[in-house]
């Protein structure tokens, strides 16, 4: 009986919380059994997570555990909050409204790795129409590594268009850059531009190696050299005849804004 005053109290906080058995040991460290336990009186809590426990109540130990009177303190404020916010940093949210068995919104953030799935996702991990996260899967996705049909990120994999230091895509445009169309300082496709450049088909850049070459220093089946690094220096005309008599099916616009770069 010696744990039940405490027991009671540790129940009605985590109530007043709105807090499940599950929730308040995942923002402590423990089980859900160990907290199950401690609400039943069949075990007492280690001094480590009596702090946590106190930190998350904002009350003191006297009062948690010896029942003495106290009002909900304040934390000390060299503390910032940090102990608090390092047990309870974990957030969810997620729509009533659903499509498709969707919510509309969900986000789950917090230490660890938790996962948003959602029409709108914003997690740790997330999957979704529009997605944003470390890692970040689906159409619209933003994060450290993201991959969809446009994805923006450190590391960008997408279907259409990828935008990142390490870009893959149909159009990939970063640092590195490896798609269909691809720009970048290091940049590698059908058609590439960049700082190095190569090619199967046109390459354009400091460096350019492919079918047809056009660079400072060049290589390829038909190479133009750029004179003194000065786009302006190569007839634009000359590049239109050279696409035109390669790749007469290319997309019209597409060889309007090459020839364009030498304009």
């Amino acid at each position: 009986m010696k744990n039940m005053d405490f027991a009671d109290k540790l129940q009605n906080y985590r109530r007043q919380k709105g807090m499940s058995q599950e929730k308040l040991a995942e923002a402590i460290g423990v089980s859900r059994q160990a907290v199950s336990k401690w609400e039943s009186g069949q075990s007492y809590p280690e001094t480590d997570k009596l702090i946590a426990l106190c930190e998350l109540f904002e009350v003191s130990m006297d009062h948690l555990v010896r029942g003495v009177p106290t009002e909900k303190r304040e934390l000390p404020p060299e503390s910032n909050g940090s102990a608090m916010f390092r047990y309870r940093y974990h957030y969810e949210y997620k729509s009533e409204r659903t499509w498709f068995g969707l919510p509309l919104l969900h986000i789950n953030v917090g230490r660890g790795m938790y996962v948003a799935k959602g029409i709108i996702a914003i997690g740790n991990i997330s999957i979704g129409a529009v997605s944003l996260g470390l890692i970040a899967l689906g159409g619209l996705s933003l994060g450290v590594l993201a991959a969809g049909v446009i994805s923006l990120a450190a590391i960008a994999l997408a279907l259409i268009l990828a935008l990142g230091g390490f870009a893959a895509g149909f159009i990939a445009a970063g640092g590195a850059a490896v798609g269909v169309l691809a720009f970048g300082g290091f940049a590698v496709g059908v058609y590439s531009f960049g700082g190095l450049a190569i090619a199967s088909r046109i390459a354009v850049g400091g460096y350019a190696s492919g079918h047809i070459a056009i660079g400072d220093a060049v290589s390829g089946t038909y190479s133009l050299a750029i004179p003194d690094g000065d786009f302006t220096g190569v007839p634009a005309e000359q590049v239109r005849v050279l696409i035109n008599q390669e790749y007469p099916k290319l997309w019209k616009p597409l060889t309007e804004w090459i020839v364009s770069l030498f304009h």
